[in-house]
């Protein structure tokens, strides 16, 4: 066999494939486990939206290739539903693309963007495809530390001269994965003046933007640049309407990094299934009374972690937005330490916060896409360690 790239030998092993490989170990020893480690929700689709893509299914329409950049009706569609909720209108022939899941767009747009030498701004921690996408792409990844002092959110402050001069492109994800920070309006203000005054595009994960509690909602990075010069937002069906597994999202924003980024798909793959999009027209444009019966439930389940972590010692940030609860590890252990700890001895299994990034050492995370049962059971677990 020839060599692989060395692209390839840059990328380190996906944190998720680790966590599975532990997970796989601990069953074949006949462990029960209670997983709060992947982001998957365990409820099914809405019902309407199945009803919608078993119609779509049966029209000989839909066999065939879809367009690359997503129907005009889904588009269409993605900017009425991104209007009613964040007031910002959109063109859907030059401002909307659909993607294959907002996880292949955020990890295309680099390829459009970095050459050798450049640079991208990445949140550390935060989700791993950030950095392994521009490293695929050539480009040198510059870490922004998300400290807890700071409310999780970057000291854009802090970069070096040199190296937003270098900067194309910049990472923000809020609601935030992994530390379910939100991000207030002084963040986008001054990411956007970065933008502004360095000709860096700065490309917002809103995988999250609706799943949020108490009250909190959760603002687009297009209410901060209404004309669509400095940004583009990623958005996703997979968690606001239980959709991860029929890969659906879309990014909108400026114009022109929307058509490269439909330039690179039109060369790399051949768009949504259509039946797909069909569904995805009904979830965004019916009733959103789903969404919010989704969010009084990870509510729920949000309250009996948060809840069963302080009555064991382990104090945490309650919070408002997206599925996970981002604490610190007791004393004594790494991130990863810990977390195979857990797996080996009671079977919970949680992710190292060493995983999203440097700065994710001395945190775990524990998802709440899992029932609450489950959840009362692992908390159980968990204290019977006495950690």
């Amino acid at each position: 066999m020839p060599k692989p790239a060395s692209r390839v030998e840059k990328i380190p092993p996906y944190l998720f494939a680790r966590i599975d490989k532990k997970k796989s170990e601990a069953r074949s020893r006949g462990l029960d486990l209670v997983d709060f480690g992947i982001g998957d929700p365990d409820i099914p689709t809405p019902p309407h939206i199945v009803k919608a893509m078993q119609e779509a299914v049966a029209r000989p329409a839909n066999h065939r290739y879809p367009s690359y950049e997503g129907m005009p009706a889904f588009r269409q569609a993605a900017a009425d539903w991104f209007f009613g909720r964040f007031g910002v209108r959109l063109d859907p022939d030059t401002e909307v693309v659909v993607l294959i899941g907002s996880k292949e767009g955020i990890a295309h747009l680099p390829w459009a963007y970095i050459e050798e030498g450049d640079v991208a701004l990445i949140p550390s921690p935060g989700y791993p495809v950030y950095k392994i996408t521009t490293l695929l792409a050539g480009g040198t990844p510059y870490i922004m530390p998300l400290k807890e002092e700071n409310g999780f959110e970057p000291v854009f402050e802090s970069i070096p001269e040199d190296v937003k001069r270098k900067a194309k492109i910049c990472f923000l994800n809020y609601p935030n994965n992994p530390t379910g920070a939100h991000g207030s309006d002084g963040l986008y203000e001054k990411a956007i003046d970065l933008a502004r005054t360095h000709d860096i595009l700065i490309c917002h994960d809103a995988a999250y933007s609706e799943i949020t509690y108490d009250g909190y909602r959760a603002k687009s990075i297009l209410q901060f640049d209404r004309e669509k010069r400095y940004s583009v937002e990623f958005l996703s069906l997979s968690k606001t309407y239980c959709m991860t597994g029929w890969r659906i999202g879309f990014a909108v924003g400026n114009s022109e990094a929307i058509q490269n980024l439909g330039t690179l798909k039109t060369n790399i793959d051949s768009g949504v299934f259509q039946a797909i999009q069909e569904a995805g027209i009904v979830a965004l444009t019916g009733s959103q009374e789903c969404v919010r019966s989704l969010n009084e439930r990870f509510a729920a389940r949000r309250d009996l972690v948060v809840d069963g972590l302080e009555s064991i010692g382990i104090k945490v940030r309650k919070p408002l937005g997206a599925l996970y609860i981002w604490a610190r590890v007791p004393g004594g252990y790494t991130s990863a330490e810990f977390a195979e700890m857990l797996i080996e001895k009671i079977g919970v299994v949680v992710t190292p916060g060493s995983g999203f990034g440097e700065e994710g050492e001395g945190y775990f995370r524990m998802s709440i896409t899992l029932g609450e049962e489950s959840i009362r059971e692992g908390i159980s677990r968990l204290k019977g360690l006495r950690l």
